[in-house]
């Protein structure tokens, strides 16, 4: 198939948007498919093999938004897709969906970030009910609306979305293994990390106002443990002044095995974020063998069995929060229960099946009776 992925966000930029389409590309490439890419600049001229068309973007508070311009429309049209994949569409990917429309190619949405209730984390309540008119709007332009959790699918449903379905994300069971812990890397990190033998608790993701990072402070204090926050983001600062005087440490952000032997090195893992639409930290921290503390809000309550490999506490109750992890952290047995039972959870979610079922959507709006 000729797929033109037209993403709100790619390389250099790291996040779950990112990391689903490179994965996306990784399996077109591998079965033969031709692709190219439209996304913010500046980026990469190609990846994967595929050719990078970069579009004029604005920076605001950390994120790259790309500007609708001509060289999209140019790009994609002149490649002749059999189908439009849309990442996280709202800016360039609303320009996307619409041309896709005007000119009878099939059309495939992911909704990934919740624009909606990230405006109001950001300070900017008053636009929450514009946003979701907007997301209305341009995933009704879509074929097919994927969605990567049930809370998901509900939110695009109350506010009127049609021709949705459910597409999780995959995660590297073998580049994210409890294995890791043992190995040379791991070891060195643990002892480096908790020299009196303190248990980790750990957060991985972006620092900025929707991940509501303040509210891991709390855990700085509390007896024999120790937070490790991976990541970096616009909260930084304000982060860094709330775990002040506490032994927290802030490793930045890691990427890689760099990235997996961190996870592995942990004993906890814990998220504060309550606008997730799927939660992908949460399912490498799993993957990695780790119980998951988090809100039960959005994604997290598809992936974490409540009382079998974590908890889920309710959203923004810090007391709650604490209550959880505490019992994690003078429960070596619990954490070792729940941990196995969240990577045995986690195994049949490949990037694999998840890509082939993604080529199966395509192949569906594709075809000349794909009903609009």
């Amino acid at each position: 198939m000729r797929v033109a992925v037209v993403t709100e966000s790619f390389l250099p930029s790291l996040n779950g948007v990112t990391t689903s389409v490179l994965r996306v590309l990784d399996h077109l490439a591998e079965q033969g498919h031709q692709a190219i890419v439209v996304c913010p600049g500046p980026a990469p001229r190609e990846y994967a093999g595929f050719p990078v068309f970069p579009v004029p973007a604005l920076d605001y508070r950390g994120f790259r938004a790309g500007v609708p311009s001509r060289r999209l429309t140019r790009a994609v049209l002149e490649f002749g897709p059999d189908v439009l994949h849309a990442a996280a569409p709202f800016g360039i990917g609303a320009q996307a969906l619409a041309l896709a429309r005007r000119h009878g190619i099939g059309s495939v949405a992911i909704f990934q970030t919740d624009v909606a209730r990230y405006t109001r984390s950001y300070g900017l309540s008053l636009t929450h009910h514009a946003a979701w008119r907007w997301i209305r709007r341009v995933h009704s332009s879509a074929d097919l609306t994927l969605a990567p959790s049930r809370a998901s699918l509900d939110d695009l449903a109350a506010v009127g979305v049609e021709r949705t379905d459910w597409w999780g994300r995959g995660v590297d069971s073998v580049l994210y293994h409890p294995n890791r812990r043992t190995s040379e890397a791991g070891r060195a990190l643990r002892e480096r990390l908790a020299p009196q033998g303190q248990t980790l608790v750990g957060y991985v993701g972006r620092l900025a106002p929707e991940k509501n990072v303040t509210e891991l402070a709390p855990l700085a204090r509390m007896h024999g443990a120790r937070l490790v926050v991976v990541g970096d983001g616009p909260d930084r600062g304000v982060l860094e002044r709330e775990l002040s005087g506490t032994d927290a440490v802030m490793l930045g952000r890691l990427e890689g095995e760099e990235l997996a032997t961190a996870y592995a090195a942990l004993d906890v893992f814990t998220h504060t974020g309550t606008s997730e639409t799927f939660g992908q930290t949460l399912q490498e921290a799993m993957a990695s063998g780790l119980p998951v503390v988090a809100p039960a809000a959005g994604g997290p309550i598809d992936l974490v069995a409540a009382g079998e490999s974590g908890f889920l506490v309710p959203p923004h109750d810090q007391a709650a929060l604490v209550g959880a992890v505490g019992a994690l952290v003078r429960d070596p047995g619990m954490r070792a229960r729940m941990g196995e039972a969240g990577r045995r959870a986690i195994l049949p979610r490949s990037w694999r099946a998840l890509c082939a079922q993604l080529v199966e959507h395509y192949e569906h709006v594709a075809e000349p009776v794909t009903i609009r």
